[in-house]
């Protein structure tokens, strides 16, 4: 029952992390292309909240209940699927870290915009395109993990 538990953790905490990161990227997004600066103000005002309420605490959650449900397999760490996996969580972390500091860049831009009835500036359209960038990168980080856990085999 206890491993059932975690594994349904797991699953339903990946959910969310992937579920909010694609959500809050498409908003952003679609906001920054329309050049709306009030909406984008709002927008990203929102995606930095969602980032820390749930991306953040599933970030924590997904190792957590990845390597006990691991040690409770007795499963090595040496696993193809599990060392691969392991690396691409590594780096989808590796860009979401700089992602959450772009996002609170990209928010106070498009705040002090709005506030002051400007355009975004050339700061925010730099900041824009590197979140993109590492957005890409972790997201199909993301989509390999998801096929590693559904094609694995077993020992």
């Amino acid at each position: 029952m206890d491993y059932l538990l975690v594994k349904w953790l797991h699953i339903l905490s990946s959910t969310v992390l992937f579920g909010t990161g694609i959500g809050s990227a498409f908003y952003l997004l679609v906001s920054t292309l329309q050049r709306e600066v009030r909406v984008v103000a709002a927008v990203s005002r929102q995606v930095v909240w969602a980032d820390w309420l749930f991306t953040a605490t599933t970030a924590v959650l997904q190792p957590l209940t990845g390597a006990w449900m691991v040690q409770r397999m007795g499963l090595p760490w040496s696993t193809p699927w599990l060392s691969a996996s392991l690396w691409l969580y590594a780096l989808a972390i590796a860009c979401w870290l700089p992602v959450v500091w772009i996002q609170h860049r990209l928010r106070d831009l498009s705040a002090a915009a709005a506030a002051s009835g400007t355009a975004l500036p050339q700061a925010y359209w730099r900041w824009f395109a590197a979140w993109v960038v590492l957005g890409f990168v972790a997201f199909f980080a993301f989509l390999a993990i998801f096929w590693l856990m559904v094609a694995k085999r077993p020992n």
